[in-house]
């Protein structure tokens, strides 16, 4: 093996290394992986890059996520082309967030890249801000190339209605933390949660977990879907905040393409 197919090798074996955050922290200190890390204390955001080398970007990075989004430039960008199908709920509680591994099958495509659904999450708050507002929730859908590209969705959550989609989700959380449970006869389908306007911001920025990792495409829809304040309380009694805080623009640019 040459040294650049070795380091392409080795940067796509970290991307999906972290794109499924340790299931909880006895799991990941008892096996040697990364150390624990948490949103609040010694091992809060403003400690992450201080944890451990290899979450060194979480401080150093230029180029980090989430961001506020003030003032974006309107841009004449391709609408995102989703074929997201169903998929056996595989849902787990990983100590940082409730998260729901997709099986294969399902991409989105924009600019010409089609990336594979890996799993969706949530925040509470929403990470991203729109005009300094944080939501009260964000759903964040991971995206993988075949590259080891990644490529994020982020669907903004504001009280209102009950979700049916989030009921379903919330109708099977796991009893046991750390242990992904594949709940027998239920799929759930990530395009139920897309709001029916497809206009979106898009920045490029960084995983909001460490290691942190740099070159992450993000896409925001621009239309909230609503939950209920039940539905809410209920992730809350779990992850009452799990969002990091907002990180400097450092310069970049924020598009926003309509498609009203």
């Amino acid at each position: 093996m040459n040294c650049s197919r070795g380091t392409a090798l080795l940067f796509t074996a970290l991307l999906l290394a972290v794109l499924f955050v340790a299931p909880s922290p006895a799991l990941a200190q008892g096996h040697g992986s990364a150390p624990h890390w948490s949103y609040s204390g010694t091992e809060g955001p403003e400690h992450w890059g201080d944890l451990d080398p290899s979450f060194a970007v979480c401080k150093t990075g230029k180029r980090q996520s989430p961001v506020n989004i003030d003032h974006p430039k309107k841009a004449e960008l391709q609408p995102i082309q989703f074929d997201y199908r169903p998929s056996p709920l595989k849902i787990i509680n990983n100590g940082h967030t409730i998260q729901i591994n997709y099986t294969p099958g399902s991409t989105l495509t924009i600019g010409g890249k089609q990336y594979q659904v890996v799993q969706f999450h949530f925040h509470k708050p929403s990470e991203e801000a729109i005009s300094g507002k944080h939501f009260g929730m964000v759903l964040h859908i991971v995206h993988r190339s075949s590259e080891g590209n990644l490529a994020v969705v982020g669907v903004l959550l504001e009280g209102g209605e009950d979700n049916r989609f989030i009921e379903k989700l919330w109708s099977n959380l796991p009893k046991e933390e750390g242990k992904e449970m594949e709940v027998a006869g239920v799929t759930v389908n990530i395009a139920d949660a897309l709001p029916a306007d497809h206009s979106f911001y898009h920045f490029t920025g960084s995983l909001t977990t460490p290691p942190c990792t740099e070159g992450v495409e993000f896409y925001i829809m621009k239309t909230a879907v609503q939950l209920s304040a039940g539905q809410m309380a209920a992730f809350a009694k779990y992850f009452p905040l799990n969002a990091r805080p907002i990180q400097p623009l450092n310069g970049r640019e924020v598009q926003e393409a309509d498609f009203k």
